[in-house]
């Protein structure tokens, strides 16, 4: 069992949700975004078995953490959409998923 299963999350303040953006965005200041109370990204791919496998992939990191995102998916296109539902926010847990994430695609830098 990881450690997000273990106790519920607490809230970050407005400060630690400013704080957590700029560590998971580094100096390019740019890719994950909140919206709607939600920590947000969209990644492009060249396919839809691209597309797919990328899904497959942030469905395998979003049941280890037993945290699932919101996800639109499109033929060449993924939205990941994170926020915590019970407390309702933004915990260190959506910031430490979305981080997971990001590393399926090193390469891309927005």
């Amino acid at each position: 069992m990881t450690e997000s299963k273990q106790q519920r999350p607490t809230l970050l303040s407005p400060t630690g949700v400013v704080g957590e953006l700029t560590k998971l965005n580094g100096e390019s200041a740019s890719g994950w975004r909140i919206e709607d109370g939600a920590l947000t990204r969209t990644f492009e791919f060249k396919n839809f078995y691209e597309t797919m496998a990328f899904v497959n992939a942030v469905a395998y990191i979003a049941n280890r953490h037993d945290h699932h995102p919101t996800l639109g998916v499109g033929y060449n296109r993924c939205s990941v959409a994170w926020v915590t539902h019970e407390p309702p926010g933004l915990t260190r847990l959506d910031f430490l998923a979305a981080a997971e994430v990001s590393a399926l695609r090193p390469d891309v830098t927005q």
